[in-house]
């Protein structure tokens, strides 16, 4: 029972994850239709300053706003040198400029901080962890991961649904063209969008700094899986990113955890353990398959 109360939450956790980076890149594909491999590099700048800015300052709050506005700034700035000339281009030639950019970035981050990991504190109040059973503690760290996605799933909510902003980023994935029509300043739009999905990605790299290696590259290892989650949730619904994400987190977890011990009931250690591995890394991609045969758009796509 503990296992399984502990994965579940371990569960929770990666799904938060998630749900921190796959919010921003719904909402960027479903409104502008664009293709963005960069969205992993914001995630690692995210990290890469909130480390730094930790090491210096001691302030967790500090690194998470300095995070958050540095990767803001660079999505802002790929947005209105690069993106902005791709959104009517061929798929094809945004995938060739967006894999450029993540080039680019390594190479740009390479320099500026050198190859070798960064390794950040887990801040003071966040040290320890929470009893939850008699037997069965849990990190602080992994708690305020989860509450995190959870404040800014509720944020978002309230953003899509009940603002203006909303308003124009759900007609907009909706019917573009028709938005641009009406006279909303759809360059305007889509760049706080893409700001703000790039905000997104600094906060989970701040938060995801204490329980990972900071380096060079980490942005690519997470960005296929975050666009499984998009895709399982529906392409341009924050409510679709929020239950894809939660999906994978889910069957990720529970798949590490039991994967093996129903694999070596049957089979030899050496090649349960194997198996498992395999099986898990490939759970996701099954679990995408076996909506997208039920609902081809995902659960709650923006839009047929």
């Amino acid at each position: 029972m503990n296992l399984f109360i502990e994965q579940s939450l371990n569960g929770l956790q990666y799904g938060a994850f998630l749900f921190l980076l796959a919010s921003g890149l719904t909402l960027i594909f479903g409104i502008m239709g664009v293709i963005n491999l960069t969205h992993g590099t914001f995630y690692m700048i995210g990290a890469y300053i909130g480390a730094l800015v930790f090491g210096s300052t001691g302030s967790f709050f500090a690194a998470i706003v300095a995070a958050m506005v540095g990767a803001g700034l660079y999505g802002v700035l790929v947005e209105s040198t690069v993106i902005r000339w791709l959104y009517d281009r061929d798929h094809l030639y945004q995938v060739l400029a967006t894999f450029g950019l993540i080039l680019f970035t390594n190479e740009a981050t390479t320099i500026i901080v050198g190859r070798s990991p960064i390794f950040m504190n887990i801040p003071g109040f966040l040290h320890g962890s929470f009893m939850l059973l008699p037997n069965l503690a849990y990190p602080y760290m992994r708690l305020s991961l989860i509450i995190t996605g959870l404040l800014v799933a509720l944020f978002l909510w309230v953003l899509v649904n009940h603002t203006r902003f909303g308003m124009l980023i759900r007609a907009g994935a909706d019917d573009r063209q028709m938005v641009d029509a009406l006279g909303v300043n759809m360059r305007l739009l889509f760049l706080s969008v893409f700001g703000l999905g790039a905000m997104l990605c600094g906060l989970a790299g701040t938060m995801a700094a204490p329980l990972l290696a900071v380096e060079i590259g980490m942005g690519e290892r997470i960005l296929i899986t975050t666009f499984v989650v998009i895709i399982i949730g529906g392409v341009g619904s924050v409510r679709g990113a929020f239950v894809g994400a939660m999906l994978v987190g889910m069957v990720d977890s529970m798949g590490r955890a039991y994967a093996p011990q129903i694999l070596s009931a049957i089979l030899p250690a050496s090649v349960a353990d194997t198996l498992a591995a395999g099986l898990v890394s490939a759970s996701i991609y099954v679990l995408m398959a076996l909506v997208l045969l039920i609902w081809p758009y995902g659960l709650f796509p923006a839009r047929s």
